[in-house]
């Protein structure tokens, strides 16, 4: 017997990734972010949708935000009145000439009203390229709306900022990270413990992108056993607190051969990545009481370093540099 079409629907939403399955089609569906939805909708109710220009961390919603938007101004026929670009991918003049133009001179069939070009990631479009756009939204403005979405607002130009109402998206509420998690648990019968639950929120930092997809990385993993704290470290790669601690707790009373080994020889054993334990080394440093001058310290090393290792330092040198951080931090404590 032929599967129906709503069986086939069902098949394929099962197979989609988290992320992509319960992303919000609708403005109300959307987490948090209350202030940017409310004064969007006004927009769109009063029918003066100016250009805009979304921007904050990854995983905060920018993207599903405009899709929304899109929904709700054209309904089932969206996809015809938007043109939806990756910036990363097609970041050239050209695109910004031929695709993006041609899109944008063309009017909606049937209606009066405008089209829509999104451009994500557009921090990554060339200075050229951001030029040529400028002139594209200043021409084009009567038959097209353009949200530019970024995580890093000071690389769109000040041209283009000027032309757009900006909306920054921050790293989402832990509570409603934790809510919307919680729906997808129920949901998809995710059996997790409440640590598990909890190591999940702090590692994912306000990302809900991260979040979920973790959270369907250690399902399907474990499954069907129940998620434990120790599955959600080891799918991420990142370094539990207990291993934190007992690092920096050698950093500061072991000398210095020994722990440089153990260190070492932790990191290799457990393949943890030296940013991971300055990441780690960081939140640990909040929760214990140093002398400010020790704080600031290593907190400037730590900073420098994890500067290092992004510009392609070696991780062995660095190692021994935070080492030397925590030595010095030791001494100024003591000085106190």
């Amino acid at each position: 017997m032929a599967a129906t079409k709503m069986e086939i629907d069902n098949n394929f939403n099962n197979d989609l990734p988290w992320v992509e399955k319960y992303r919000p089609n609708e403005l109300s569906d959307v987490v948090s972010h209350t202030d940017i939805i409310q004064t969007i909708t006004q927009f769109i109710n009063k029918q003066r949708l100016p250009h805009l220009l979304f921007y904050g961390p990854p995983g905060t919603g920018k993207t599903s935000t405009i899709l929304a938007i899109a929904r709700k101004i054209y309904g089932n026929t969206w996809k015809r009145n938007v043109l939806e670009l990756n910036a990363s991918d097609d970041r050239g003049i050209d695109v910004v000439r031929d695709q993006i133009k041609s899109f944008a001179q063309t009017r909606t069939l049937f209606s009066d009203g405008f089209k829509l070009i999104i451009l994500d990631e557009a921090d990554l479009m060339t200075q050229q390229a951001q030029g040529a756009l400028r002139r594209i939204i200043e021409h084009y403005t009567p038959t097209t709306r353009f949200c530019i979405i970024c995580n890093y607002v000071n690389k769109i130009t000040p041209a283009i900022l000027s032309r757009c109402t900006r909306f920054r998206f921050s790293p989402l509420p832990k509570q409603h990270l934790d809510a919307r998690l919680g729906d997808v648990i129920d949901h998809e019968k995710v059996e997790i413990d409440d640590d598990a639950k909890d190591a999940l929120l702090n590692l994912t930092k306000g990302d809900m992108r991260r979040a979920l997809n973790v959270l369907q990385a250690c399902h399907t993993a474990c499954m069907p056993e129940k998620i434990t704290i120790d599955d959600v470290y080891n799918v991420t790669a990142s370094p539990a607190p207990s291993t934190i601690e007992y690092l920096i707790k050698s950093m500061m009373n072991d000398d210095i051969s020994t722990c440089y080994q153990r260190v070492h020889t932790l990191k290799r054993q457990n393949g943890l990545a030296l940013q991971d334990i300055i990441a780690g080394a960081y939140d640990y440093i909040q929760q214990i009481e140093f002398p400010v001058p020790t704080r600031l310290h290593l907190l400037d090393n730590l900073a420098e370093i994890e500067y290092r290792l992004s510009s392609g330092a070696s991780e062995t040198i660095q190692l021994s540099a935070l080492i030397a951080a925590f030595k010095i931090g030791i001494d100024l404590a003591a000085k106190q």
